[in-house]
């Protein structure tokens, strides 16, 4: 994957398209979700949210537990019969149903419309640059941080997307720190079987994230929001906790009081 390239706009903003909240963004942070489709919305899309949608497999997949990802996925197979975008607001996501899906349902019978799905999703900032998005910063000028899941830098190339969008406001500083590319402890049951591990990979990541003295810090993923936050909550009171990406773009547009 060459990592050095950013998604181009593709020239063509579609009418309408899907969104797939994710579990974690649905159930803890709903408000993110729902600046992400405002957002989106502004562009002149409708968008399409099948309220049957659940989650994507990816928990049980990456535990070591294929059937049960494959029953859990397959019950989101029917719920996207148009041809449109469905727009991720999350790598991590994003990542399994497009390169574990085809993988996950190969040789069964739902093969191929997994695939053609899989075709279909896009991350939530990649989608934001192919239509040609580009934000107006109504904002003061900040100093931010950014942090970006494994999944969505190595899966699904994304972490150059977040870095495009945050620099294209203009009054925005976006601070490079240290243990940036490194994750962030959450990877899902990892975190659950590992605690001191994560444990320690968090407090690393909260330590470099303080250092560059950021008044936000902004992430679009929100598995690595609530493990970044908690660590913040519980450490680092006087720090800001994470926002979601598609909340500060909504932010520093005026979009949102």
């Amino acid at each position: 994957m060459n990592t050095n390239q950013t998604p181009q706009p593709s020239g063509t903003v579609p009418s309408d398209a899907y969104f797939f909240g994710t579990c974690l963004l649905d159930i803890f942070m709903p408000e993110a979700g729902m600046d992400a489709i405002t957002l989106i919305e502004q562009q002149g899309i409708r968008i399409h949210f099948p309220m049957e949608q659940s989650c994507c497999g990816q928990p049980a997949f990456s535990s070591g537990h294929p059937q049960k990802a494959f029953d859990v996925a397959k019950a989101q197979l029917d719920l996207f019969p148009e041809n449109w975008p469905i727009v991720v607001p999350s790598g991590s996501c994003g990542g399994m149903m497009k390169h574990h899906w085809p993988t996950l349902f190969k040789g069964s019978e739902y093969e191929a419309r997994a695939n053609e799905i899989a075709g279909r999703v896009i991350e939530f900032t990649h989608f934001l640059l192919a239509i040609g998005y580009k934000p107006q910063d109504k904002g003061t000028p900040a100093k931010v941080a950014v942090h970006t899941s494994c999944s969505a830098r190595r899966e699904m190339n994304v972490h150059l997307s977040g870095w495009q969008l945050v620099d294209s406001l203009a009054n925005v500083e976006r601070v490079v720190h240290d243990h940036e590319s490194e994750c962030c402890g959450f990877g899902g049951t990892f975190s659950v079987k590992h605690p001191d591990i994560s444990g320690a990979m968090v407090s690393d990541k909260v330590a470099a994230l303080k250092e560059t003295q950021a008044v936000e810090i902004i992430s679009a993923d929100a598995g690595c929001m609530m493990n970044i936050g908690g660590k913040i909550a519980k450490s680092e009171p006087g720090m800001p906790k994470p926002k979601h990406i598609a909340t500060f773009l909504l932010e520093r547009t005026g979009g949102k009081a």
